[in-house]
């Protein structure tokens, strides 16, 4: 057992389950703030584990690196999480809702296609255009 205090990157990354090389990069990004060093190598406190565990819940959520980094370190400290996270929310819900229209004409285009009898790929592309003009889908 070891007398110096804190963490290393290794016991972080093995409790928090995530790879040292993502520890690393959350610092390289600013999501994380750097540790301290003793004899040149990272230590960490416990609240390592709450920063990460802030930034998988980010991550799940859909939001990116930017816009974590936007919730971490973007308001003032006073800002308590609910004004923070409705802040980011009401903009990633209209990327959301943009993605699931996306989803939907490549489904449907999906669907015309598994039932394909063209004899060429070029007959493909003038199907694909009757079907997006039957599902009253734009043409992309």
């Amino acid at each position: 057992m070891s007398n110096r205090s804190g963490l290393s990157i290794g016991e972080v990354a093995e409790r928090a389950g995530v790879a040292t090389s993502a520890i690393r990069y959350y610092e390289r990004v600013g999501l994380l703030r750097a540790p301290s060093r003793e004899s040149g190598r990272r230590v960490y406190d416990e609240e390592v584990f709450e920063s990460l565990a802030l930034i998988a819940l980010a991550r799940d959520a859909g939001f990116s690196v930017a816009e974590t980094n936007a919730l971490m370190h973007g308001f003032d400290r006073a800002t308590p999480a609910g004004p923070r996270w409705r802040a980011l929310a009401g903009r990633k819900l209209e990327e959301i809702a943009e993605r699931i229209e996306r989803a939907e004409r490549m489904r449907v285009l999906i669907e015309r296609l598994m039932r394909c009898q063209c004899h060429t790929l070029g007959e493909c592309v003038r199907s694909r255009k009757a079907a997006m003009t039957a599902a009253k889908l734009p043409i992309t």
